[in-house]
């Protein structure tokens, strides 16, 4: 039996900050106490203004609603509303760096935030237009922060899927983990009507919504997510070597480049310069972009189809400038 209070206490708040509901027995086993133990913590959230709401039933439940106000010594209105419109952004647009847990900490904010507030959130994110760099495809947040709690809360899933070729499709799956290329968002399921593990692309989902029902965790094939997101990506990507020599420090070039590309090696003879040798998937359009965008001179051996891309690239920058300052 957990006996520290105020720890067993943040492990229940924690639990019902995942966006489903908690029947009582499931909260008891898992805090290792008594039903009537997790009632009287439910109360102590509530005197600490948690809206937390309990249903009816034989075993009776309990989830975090919104409230008239937010929870107190978390945030301030003012910095609620800004993390949500920050997260919501970053989150939409795939930016490199954001994390499934930024996506998990935008349904958990987003679950409790007063319809007052939600309110300016919208009408902010309505307002604005994120300038954005690469080829990631726009998302709604609503879209992951629904695919998050599912995935957290172990509840199926349904939502319409576009295929590559334009089909659509409805599926239902047991979610196991969101995961960020940089560019783009996977999602890791488990297919129900396929039997099967598969990929989907979170960008061709629409109208997803989590059914309730609960599931056991299937263990992946391939280690963890991210491998296994990697994995099926290479078996329909054509995969070619890029070799490029840049005249600027390692350090230099690997900050400014995806740390999906790897990081380049200092060239033995000269500090100065570096040599990225990797094994790439990209598009040749926004790889030789990207290294362009490195603000530094460089020199690419292979593939060759690059290096007639940059050639072309540059001629077409050239003859946009051939007429200034006449």
């Amino acid at each position: 039996m957990t006996t520290d209070t105020p720890a067993r206490l943040l492990h229940l708040l924690s639990l019902l900050q995942t966006p489903r509901e908690w029947p009582g027995s499931e909260l008891a086993e898992r805090l290792r106490v008594s039903r009537r133990t997790v009632r009287r913590d439910i109360d102590r959230l509530r005197e600490l203004g948690y809206p937390v709401q309990a249903t009816m039933g034989a075993d009776g439940g309990y989830r975090l609603v919104a409230g008239k106000a937010m929870p107190p010594l978390v945030l301030d209105d003012e910095e609620a509303v800004a993390i949500a419109v920050g997260l919501r952004a970053g989150a939409g647009h795939a930016v490199e760096g954001i994390e499934e847990a930024s996506v998990r900490a935008l349904a958990k904010l987003e679950q409790v935030l007063p319809s007052r507030l939600r309110r300016q959130v919208s009408t902010l994110q309505a307002a604005t237009i994120p300038l954005t760099s690469g080829d990631g495809a726009t998302i709604d947040p609503h879209t992951l922060t629904v695919m998050a709690g599912a995935a957290t809360g172990q509840e199926r899933l349904r939502f319409c899927y576009r295929s590559g070729d334009g089909s659509e499709s409805k599926r239902l799956v047991e979610p196991h983990r969101l995961v960020s290329t940089g560019r783009r968002w996977y999602l890791v399921a488990y297919d129900l009507d396929r039997d099967a593990w598969r990929t989907f692309r979170v960008d061709r989902v629409s109208e997803p919504f989590a059914t309730g029902a609960r599931f056991a965790p299937r263990g992946l094939p391939s280690g963890n997510a991210a491998e296994f997101i990697r994995r099926s990506l290479n078996r329909f990507q054509e995969r070619y070597r890029v070799v490029a020599t840049f005249d600027a420090p390692a350090a230099f070039v690997a900050a400014r480049l995806p740390s999906s590309l790897g990081a380049p090696e200092p060239v033995t003879d000269d500090d100065g310069r570096c040599r990225l040798d990797v094994t790439c998937t990209d598009s040749m359009e926004w790889l030789g972009i990207r290294l362009a965008l490195v603000d530094c001179e460089f020199t690419v051996s292979e593939p060759p189809e690059l290096v007639d891309f940059l050639a072309q690239l540059g001629g077409r920058a050239s003859r946009a400038t051939a007429g200034r300052g006449r």
